[in-house]
């Protein structure tokens, strides 16, 4: 089950289409979905659990608490909706595009992808754009 939850005055255009892209994303990487939730917050409400949980002092876009188990995925994902508008402006592209390639980024981490080498941000950003494909492929 994917649930959509808010922290803040922002609610996704279409839960329902959202939902069932994030699942096809899962079985494409062949894992299987259990229960995630999805947060979407304030820059405030994501520091704090940054600084609570994780001891980061900093802004982010996405905090994702993974508790899957092998290839059942589960877990809890907060993002900041303040972050994505900035990152989206930064990186002049479209909002929804910026909210949606977050909201994956999360689900290719429980699915075992990682970014903390350079190549491993070159894999997750091929995926993240193949994922955003498949979304526009379901209009």
């Amino acid at each position: 089950m994917i649930s959509f939850n808010y922290e803040t005055d922002f609610k996704l255009l279409d839960e329902a289409k959202t939902s069932s892209w994030i699942s096809k994303i899962i079985e494409h990487h062949n894992c299987k979905k259990e229960e995630i939730s999805y947060v979407f917050c304030d820059d405030e409400y994501l520091h704090r659990l940054n600084v609570q949980y994780l001891n980061h002092d900093t802004l982010t876009d996405i905090i994702s608490f993974d508790y899957s188990i092998g290839k059942t995925i589960s877990g809890d994902i907060f993002i900041s909706v303040e972050r994505v508008e900035d990152n989206a402006k930064y990186f002049d592209v479209d909002f929804n595009i910026e909210l949606h390639r977050v909201i994956i980024h999360g689900i290719l981490h429980y699915c075992g992808f990682k970014d903390k080498t350079e190549d491993d941000a070159k894999l997750m950003r091929a995926k993240e754009d193949e994922a955003l494909f498949m979304l526009k492929e379901m209009s």
